[in-house]
């Protein structure tokens, strides 16, 4: 079993079964494992990450709620889908240790959340690998907390990481019954 075959096992346990799960009880009793685009292995990259300023002052995302989170915008990079160019921004925590970058694409509203999705580097698919390289893979894209229900408190992705290009990898939308 691969990698992220074992996470999505994971995951699906944790959803159906665990107390902390952000599914409700009568969701877990229902629950049949999420919906995943199979591998694609053309959104696994390393990519060269051109880094802001640490001066930049820290930006404020938008939640769900209407709350607002400081984050600080820590690199961009560039990357080629079906032929075209799309720039997305990692962001990290205001002191620059933890990483998050939401997104929305052309598939958001459609075959996933419609908020968007997001990586971070909690979990595989954001990782690091030196001040400007950093490894990146799509299949990895997972739903927040407020794709299962509403009271969760989202950040949302910054219009500048709304791509229009479509990215098949990662979680699916979860059917709201």
């Amino acid at each position: 079993m691969s990698q992220l075959q074992e996470l999505r096992q994971q995951i699906d346990d944790f959803m159906g079964h665990h107390p902390q799960s952000p599914l409700t009880w009568d969701q877990q009793k229902a629950f049949a494992g999420l919906d995943y685009y199979d591998e694609n292995k053309d959104l696994a990259l390393v990519v060269t990450v051109e880094r802001f300023p640490e001066s930049e002052s820290l930006i404020e995302m938008e939640t769900s709620t209407g709350d607002r989170r400081p984050y600080r915008r820590w690199g961009r990079f560039t990357i080629v889908v079906d032929g075209q160019e799309a720039a997305l921004t990692i962001y990290s925590d205001p002191h620059g240790h933890d990483f998050f970058m939401p997104f929305r694409d052309l598939t958001s509203g459609k075959e996933t959340y419609g908020a968007g999705r997001y990586m971070d580097n909690h979990r595989p698919g954001l990782q690091p690998l030196s001040d400007n390289q950093v490894e990146i893979d799509f299949n990895y894209a997972y739903n927040p907390y407020c794709a299962y229900q509403p009271a969760y408190s989202c950040p949302l992705p910054p219009s500048e990481n709304w791509l229009k290009v479509p990215i098949r990898a990662g979680e699916k939308k979860y059917p709201q019954k």
